[in-house]
């Protein structure tokens, strides 16, 4: 529990850097912090470079969302990312971070069949990706397969409220209004056995009413500030993808434009013969 006791120790309740594992922001982390009211931090990683400086900053946890179908892969949403493609993302991601809690996504149809197969593939992510935990959408429908992975000792992060893989039923990306329904996902959710649950596009008031209702930290994500955490895709956040852009995004950055103007410059060098000065030769 040092990580724990940290948190309330550290300017602006941040963990402070860990050196080494035993500092490493883990599940009970998370639980204590909303039992002290610290807010916590999430954000998206795909890959080694963007692991270590997340990690660097000192986020809490780092999701390896399939939201890579998106942002790395180009598709119009996340429904074909394959669980192959899921380990080989986390295990990049996990060589990047070395104190924040690392989270897996199971992609679209690697948990609906059978709690058996939630739990095979769940084995997986965390045995050959190097997650410390696993996220599952869907709270009533996925309350089986939660219960099944928790018990087996595996770490299990709920998703309710727009829940991409349902992109097809719900018709597009669209805020979820439901209030009876959201609320009895979320304590399916924490009865099944999870330790935290992102709560993703719903009203602000439904969302406080949620936090308020579980024991366990609620991560919003354009569900308002009364959530326990926030998470962003961190492609977002930095202003690096364009593709698609929720209204929620707080934009910290505008890296993309920053990656296209430096791209130019260097064009324009190489072509006019400024590119190198002698000090960048080789002697």
């Amino acid at each position: 529990m040092a990580a724990a006791t940290t948190l309330s120790k550290r300017p602006n309740n941040r963990p402070a850097p860990a050196d080494n594992e035993k500092h490493r922001v883990t599940v009970p982390d998370f639980l204590a912090a909303k039992a002290r009211g610290v807010r916590l931090t999430m954000l998206t990683a795909y890959d080694y470079t963007m692991a270590r400086l997340l990690d660097a900053a000192g986020v809490d946890g780092v999701l390896v969302g399939d939201s890579l179908g998106m942002v790395v892969q180009g598709h119009e949403n996340s429904l074909s990312v394959t669980l192959e493609e899921a380990i080989y993302h986390t295990r990049c991601v996990a060589r990047g971070v070395r104190r924040s809690l690392l989270v897996a996504d199971m992609p679209f149809m690697t948990y609906q069949i059978s709690p058996q197969q939630a739990l095979e593939n769940a084995g997986r992510l965390i045995k050959e990706g190097g997650a410390h935990a696993v996220k599952i959408e869907g709270g009533v429908r996925s309350a089986a397969s939660i219960a099944a992975i928790a018990g087996a000792d595996i770490p299990v992060m709920g998703h309710i409220g727009m829940t991409p893989q349902s992109v097809r039923r719900f018709g597009g990306f669209r805020v979820q209004r439901d209030a009876d329904k959201i609320v009895e996902d979320a304590l399916a959710t924490e009865k099944a056995g999870a330790f935290a649950v992102v709560v993703e596009c719903i009203p602000t008031d439904l969302a406080q009413k949620i936090t308020s209702a579980v024991k366990i930290p609620t991560i919003g994500i354009g569900a308002g500030a009364a959530c326990d955490g926030q998470i962003l895709v961190a492609h977002d956040l930095l202003g690096l993808f364009e593709d698609f852009q929720p209204r929620f995004v707080k934009q910290y950055a505008d890296l993309g434009r920053d990656v296209v103007q430096a791209v130019e410059k260097y064009c324009r060098e190489v072509r006019d013969g400024t590119f190198l000065a002698a000090e960048h030769g080789v002697r």
